[in-house]
C-alpha cells in the first residue's frame, strides 16, 4: 500500500544546511519510493531578516554572531561541502562571500507554489545553487528573475512582482506562523502538519523517521 506524505519545508535560501537536509530528504524518499510519496512545500525562514540590501561580509557576520575565527569557519565551510557531496549539493570551496536579505527570494517561492509546487521545488534548488554554489547574491532582481525562468516560471510575472511589494503580506503572515509555533532553527521538515524533523540529518535518519510515519506511527520528533 502506497503512503502519500505532505511535507513542509521550512527554510532559507541562506541556510547551508536547508541545502544538506533537503538533499538527504529527496535522496530518503527516492529510496523508499513506490512505496511513500511526497509533495513538498517550501515555507519561508528568515535567519537575518533585518540584513541591509548591500548584505554583509560573511566572515565579519559570523564573527559577529558566534565569535568564530577564519580558520574554525573554514573547517566548518569544509565539513558542510563533504556533507553536501554525500547527497549531491556541491558548496563552493570558497564559500559565500556575503550574507543577503532573502526576503524578496520567499516572496518569489511564495508565488511559485501558487503557480506549481513542482516548480516551487525547482526554483528552491536554483536558487540555494545560485547562492551556494555559483555565489551568487539571492537578493539581486536579476539573479532571482534567472532562476524562476529556468524553472519554467514566467520572467515577466516575476519581475512584476518583485518590483512590487505583491505577496509581502502573505510571506510575513507564513513566517509568523511558523516561529509562533516554535520554529526557530531551519531546517524544520513537518510531515502531515504533526510530525517534526529538525536539522540537516543524514539520509538514513530521514528515511528511518518516514518510513514510521508513513507506516502511522506515534508522533515523530527528530533533532539535530
Amino acid at each position: 500500500m502506497t503512503s502519500h506524505l505532505k511535507i513542509d519545508f521550512v527554510s532559507d535560501v541562506s541556510c547551508p544546511w536547508c541545502a544538506v537536509g533537503l538533499g538527504s530528504l529527496e535522496a530518503a524518499l527516492r529510496r523508499l519510493a513506490p512505496d511513500v510519496t511526497a509533495e513538498l512545500h517550501f515555507q519561508p525562514f528568515e535567519l537575518n531578516p533585518q540584513m541591509p540590501p548591500e548584505g554583509q561580509d560573511t566572515f565579519e557576520h559570523l564573527n559577529q554572531k558566534y565569535g568564530s575565527t577564519r580558520e574554525q569557519q573554514a573547517q566548518a565551510r569544509e565539513m558542510i561541502r563533504q556533507r553536501g557531496a554525500e547527497v549531491g549539493f556541491e558548496f563552493s570551496p570558497e564559500g559565500r562571500p556575503r550574507i543577503y536579505n532573502t526576503f524578496d527570494a520567499h516572496r518569489l517561492l511564495h508565488w511559485a507554489e501558487l503557480e506549481s509546487p513542482a516548480k516551487q521545488a525547482a526554483l528552491k534548488k536554483l536558487l540555494l545553487k545560485a547562492y551556494f554554489t555559483d555565489r551568487q547574491n539571492p537578493s539581486d532582481p536579476d539573479v532571482l528573475v534567472r532562476a524562476a525562468t529556468e524553472a519554467g516560471l514566467d520572467a515577466a510575472r516575476a519581475r512584476e512582482i518583485l518590483a512590487s511589494d505583491e505577496y509581502a503580506n502573505e510571506t510575513r503572515e507564513r513566517e509568523r506562523m511558523y516561529t509562533d509555533a516554535g520554529i526557530h532553527s531551519v531546517p524544520a521538515i513537518i510531515i502531515n502538519d504533526h510530525h517534526l524533523i529538525s536539522g540537516g540529518q543524514p539520509v538514513e535518519v530521514f528515511e528511518r523517521a518516514l518510513r514510521q510515519i508513513a507506516g502511522a506511527q506515534p508522533s515523530t520528533v527528530v533533532t539535530a
